[in-house]
């Protein structure tokens, strides 16, 4: 008979340091092993994680979150959520897996990767039940935080759906549109996510234009739209 048991916390922080030290031990003899174990130990801090934000805050409803990297001067960071590591070297331009975590706030803690002191952000965020959401660490290490918006997985059949992400600090307001035609998004300024809009698939020729000005500051040719995908495409 076969039948599945669920761990104590104290038996997955066991199984997660035993997985951690095994991934440690191959990091350069091989790479394979190395990757396999990392995985174990990755799974066995996301089950911990679970279970006790779920003990500590009693709510019902998951949702899923994601966290991506966008400040340019910042190191690769580790991710901390109410005292707990959920993420680990994640990297300027990466984003993170989903992540499935109770409903609730959440105290979100960014240390460089191999610190545990001085966090470079410390931010409360909510997440609601039954939502998807990413989350951006945004902006200079000087004047970072975190920026989180709503996604979304439904789109019509043979449709597509995009949307963009203004995340570059030091860029003005901008426009997208069609190169040397109409504008898609207006006025978008840092921190900001458009809503999606739903379009054709199809490969189309973009340009990022000054805010209300036929200023070209970069052309984005072939950009491939599938059918039955959703899309964010994100300035850094």
């Amino acid at each position: 008979m076969h039948y599945n048991q669920k761990l104590s916390a104290d038996q997955l922080a066991w199984k997660a340091m035993k997985y951690e030290l095994k991934a440690n031990y191959y990091k350069y003899s091989n790479p394979e092993k190395h990757m396999y174990y990392y995985q174990k130990h990755f799974a066995c801090m996301q089950q911990l994680m679970h279970s006790r934000l779920e003990g500590s805050m009693g709510m019902g409803g998951n949702a899923m979150f994601r966290v991506l990297h966008a400040s340019p001067n910042a190191p690769a960071v580790n991710v901390y959520a109410n005292g707990q590591q959920i993420l680990q070297n994640v990297s300027y331009k990466q984003t993170s897996d989903y992540l499935s975590v109770p409903a609730g706030q959440y105290q979100i803690d960014i240390y460089p990767a191999g610190q545990t002191t001085q966090p470079v952000l410390t931010q409360m965020v909510e997440i609601q039940a039954n939502n998807r959401y990413t989350v951006a660490a945004a902006g200079t290490v000087d004047s970072l935080q975190l920026i989180p918006v709503l996604d979304s997985e439904s789109v019509a059949p043979r449709k597509a759906k995009v949307r963009f992400w203004h995340l570059s600090p030091n860029a003005p307001a901008v426009d997208i549109a069609v190169k040397g035609g109409d504008v898609l998004f207006r006025n978008v300024s840092f921190g900001k996510a458009t809503r999606y809009m739903q379009v054709p698939a199809t490969t189309v020729d973009l340009e990022v234009r000054v805010a209300g000005t036929n200023n070209v500051a970069l052309t984005i040719p072939g950009v491939t739209l599938s059918p039955n995908q959703v899309y964010t495409a994100v300035a850094v």
